[in-house]
């Protein structure tokens, strides 16, 4: 059966709302849920007859603040458009042999995927916590794909510490990435496993008050972060002392040695941009200067690739000129003579095949 409760006041969208019957001697919520709920009422469904009444939270403290949710918004908005165009140039763009975008592109895939499912989220929060179902598989999907983010992380470190231990070889191979077929079910059959057993230990753990994990769940996501931040730390400084003393010794290619250490800064840069503001976020909720440097680092890490791996890479800006010139407003635009279209041509050639120095 329905009944439709007023409100003594007015809700605002934040007020969490519970149908509720007496038995015995309290208020419980088996056999009643919410309907409807708007600012003036609520329609509450229950099973049997009973005696009804509506319990509504209005704590100030938890009301979120409007200022800094259109800040959110559009953060990352911007976001998602640098990461949207760092996929696009990872999965169209023509690479050095040397490089693999298997892993840099599966984790520009699952921030893009993770940072738009949050986005619609907590957009449409209201909503979804009518359902409790929903917010828990939102919960989980989310806490896999932040972990997938960081797995696919972990794997662009293992390549790149592959890599330089070649360097050491006196007949390094061309190649000495991960292939495809094993970085796939590592960085994505990781996760699903944490975010399984931690389900399995805890089913409540997903779905807080923000479709998010509760509070004493944290640790099935900030522990494995912490683990591959730490094995991330390791490898990058395997990876420093591996050059300087392959520098030293002069076993390898200087080239190839310079253009490992402009990679390692790179990554080393994407490292600190993906995993330290996860740690900032320990302390977000007691200092609005640490809430709004936490999320301005994560709403623009998407940003942050997109700058060091593609607009810094003359390859890439190479392949960018190409696309303009080909599809840009100046190559509809009819030529004025046989001479100067012929050497208009002839510097674009030569500007496009220059070779690369820096990656």
């Amino acid at each position: 059966m329905n009944i439709s409760i007023p409100h003594l006041e007015n809700a605002d969208a934040e007020d969490e709302v519970f149908c509720v019957h007496w038995e015995a001697n309290s208020w419980i919520q088996d056999g009643c849920h919410v309907s409807i709920t708007k600012s003036t009422h609520t329609v509450c469904s229950c099973e049997y007859p009973s005696t009804f009444a509506l319990i509504m939270t209005m704590d100030p403290a938890k009301k979120s603040d409007p200022v800094m949710s259109i800040l959110n918004t559009i953060l990352v908005l911007i976001g998602l458009l640098f990461l949207t165009l760092a996929v696009m140039t990872f999965a169209l763009c023509r690479w050095n042999p040397r490089v693999s975008n298997v892993a840099r592109l599966n984790l520009c895939v699952c921030l893009l995927l993770a940072h738009t499912l949050f986005l619609l989220t907590q957009s449409f929060l209201r909503r979804i916590k009518v359902h409790q179902a929903l917010c828990k598989t939102l919960a989980g999907v989310l806490h896999y794909l932040f972990l997938c983010s960081f797995v696919w992380m972990s794997i662009e470190a293992v390549m790149l510490f592959l890599s330089v231990r070649k360097l050491r070889q006196v007949k390094p191979s061309e190649r000495a990435w991960l292939q495809w077929k094993v970085s796939l079910p590592i960085g994505y059959g990781i996760p699903l496993i944490i975010v399984g057993v931690s389900a399995g230990v805890n089913p409540e753990g997903h779905g807080s008050d923000k479709c998010w994990l509760v509070e004493d769940f944290k640790w099935s996501f900030l522990g494995p972060v912490c683990f591959l931040l730490v094995v991330n730390t390791i490898l990058l400084l395997t990876i420093i002392i591996t050059i300087q003393s392959t520098l030293k010794e002069a076993r390898s290619n200087v080239s190839k040695v310079k253009y490992t250490r402009v990679l390692l800064f790179k990554l080393t840069v994407q490292f600190l941009i993906l995993g330290c503001p996860w740690l900032l976020g320990m302390g977000a909720a007691t200092s609005r200067v640490l809430e709004v440097l936490f999320l301005f680092l994560t709403s623009q890490q998407g940003t942050a690739i997109f700058l060091i791996h593609c607009l810094l890479n003359t390859e890439v800006r190479c392949q960018y000129r190409k696309w303009w010139q080909r599809f840009g407003p100046s190559s509809k635009q009819p030529e004025s003579g046989t001479g100067t279209g012929l050497g208009t041509g002839t510097a674009s050639i030569s500007l496009i095949q220059q070779p690369s120095k820096d990656t």
